[in-house]
This record gives structure tokens, sequence and C-alpha cells, in this order.
């Protein structure tokens, strides 16, 4: 019987095209239950927490509770905003964009897709989507060096600053910042590996994020680096906390695939320690 330590490079990538192909397999099979739904647009008034929007250029933090969501919505379909997450009991515990992207074999985080932390949790699930998986979890977000090549400014606001200001107000520093999310940001690869911006929205898209543990969110409305706009002008974003409908047994973002199902069995270890 081959193991791990004994296996060849061959076997281990034989093993890797297995297990990557049948988690497209499995995520195909589940895309049509994905659709049939579609989004819920209208919250119920009785489940909104608080509503905020954000201005262009600044931040904003939020505490949620496992079991509630965060809806950030793009009313002129123009913006983008990243984020950072934490687990609130843990704060050394944060979000990890390379084993979101490694563990779902895909870096198209829609409807169904998770957000893992470096501890091999999931720290949200992303339940509605309007947008398609126009996200980006490979760039990162805007840095003075990035605004003064684009803009030819490197005064103007940034997600970095912006992470590292709202870090400091939650008791965190720049050693707890790591690689964020940008929602509305559509960057993909190609054929050579290069990132190219596919970013063009529309209005009123929006996207859900359930809490699977209590969180910290920290949030930058900056215009994305790879953006091509000449001008540095981000739309407000809106932000709805709400309580989330729970989980049914069928959920698609614990079912759909068996990455997903370890991440929820680590959380549910976690919880009852």
């Amino acid at each position: 019987m081959t193991t791990l330590d004994s296996a060849t490079p061959e076997q281990h990538r034989q093993r890797y095209l297995q297990l990557r192909a049948a988690a497209q397999a499995r995520a195909e099979a589940a895309a049509p239950r994905a659709l049939d739904t579609g989004p819920a647009a209208t919250l119920p008034e009785t489940d909104i927490r608080h509503r905020e929007s954000i201005p262009a250029g600044w931040y904003y933090t939020v505490r949620l509770r496992r079991g509630e969501a965060l809806r950030l919505c793009n009313p002129s379909g123009t913006a983008s905003v990243s984020a950072m997450l934490w687990n609130a009991a843990e704060p050394s515990e944060r979000f990890n964009a390379g084993d979101t992207v490694k563990l779902q074999w895909s870096a198209r985080l829609g409807r169904g897709k998770l957000l893992y932390s470096d501890m091999g949790r999931v720290l949200a699930a992303i339940t509605e989507d309007t947008t398609g998986g126009r996200h980006d979890a490979l760039t990162g977000g805007s840095t003075p060096a990035s605004n003064l090549r684009r803009y030819g400014d490197a005064s103007l606001r940034n997600t970095r600053d912006n992470f590292r200001l709202a870090a400091a107000k939650l008791g965190l520093s720049v050693r707890d910042i790591a690689p964020c999310i940008t929602f509305f940001a559509g960057v993909r690869t190609d054929a050579e590996g290069r990132f190219v911006w596919h970013g063009a929205g529309t209005s009123g898209e929006f996207v859900d994020l359930r809490a699977e543990l209590d969180l910290i969110v920290a949030l930058s409305n900056c215009p994305h680096p790879l953006d091509p706009r000449p001008d540095y002008g981000n739309a407000p974003v809106e932000v709805t906390v709400f309580r989330a409908p729970p989980p049914t047994a069928d959920d698609l973002c614990r079912t759909s695939c068996e990455e997903a199902e370890r991440g929820y069995d680590n959380n549910a270890a976690y919880l009852r320690a």
C-alpha cells in the first residue's frame, strides 16, 4: 500500500488530479441547485441589526455573531470593497486567501463558497451572490505605491493603510493583517498567468457572508489596484448586518465538496472544546 511518504512525485500528481476532478464534478452538479432558488434580494426588516454606508476611500469595522450575516451592496456597480476577517475569540486566527482558493480548487468565489482561516476552519460562507463570483482573492488591496502608479498620488487613501487603522482600533497590529479578499473586483488570469481586470459590475449587485464563527470584520472601500479607470472615483458601498436564516440539511455551502465538510467538522470540534 502506497502512503503519502512513500509515494513518487508522479503518484502525488495523479492524486492531485483525481481530487481536483472530483471537486470540479461536485461543483458542477451543485450549480443548478445554486441557481434554482435565486438571490434573496429583500431582507425582512425584523432581521436587520444595522445598516451603514461606507464612503469612497474609507473603512468600516463590525463584529458579527455566529449565525449573523453581512450584506455588501454595490449600488453604483462601480465600487470594490476589500475585507479582512478575524476569529473574534482568538484574533490570531484570520482569513487565509491562499487556503480559501486552494481548498476549493478555484479562485472563483461565488455562492456556495467559503472563506477559510489559517487554522482550516470556516470563518464565513457566501450564501448569496449576484455577481457570478466576480471577487478577487489573488491580488490584494491597494497601497500607496499602487495609487502612485495608477493615479500619480501616493497620498490617496488605500486599503493597506485603512486596514492598519482598523487593526489599531481593534487592538490588533500590522502583523495581524494578511492578504485580503476584494468583492466586486473581477480579476482573472490570462494564458500567461498574468492578472487581468474583468471588473465591470451592475448597479445594485450584492454578496451575503454568513458568519460561521464569531467574527471581527474590517472593510476598505478603495479602488482595486488593477481597476483601469483613470480617476479615483470609488462610489459608496452599503453594508447591512442581519440575522441569517439557519442552514438546512442540504445547505450548499456545507455540502459543495469534501473540503467544505472537513472545514465545518473543524468548526464543530473547535466550538465543542
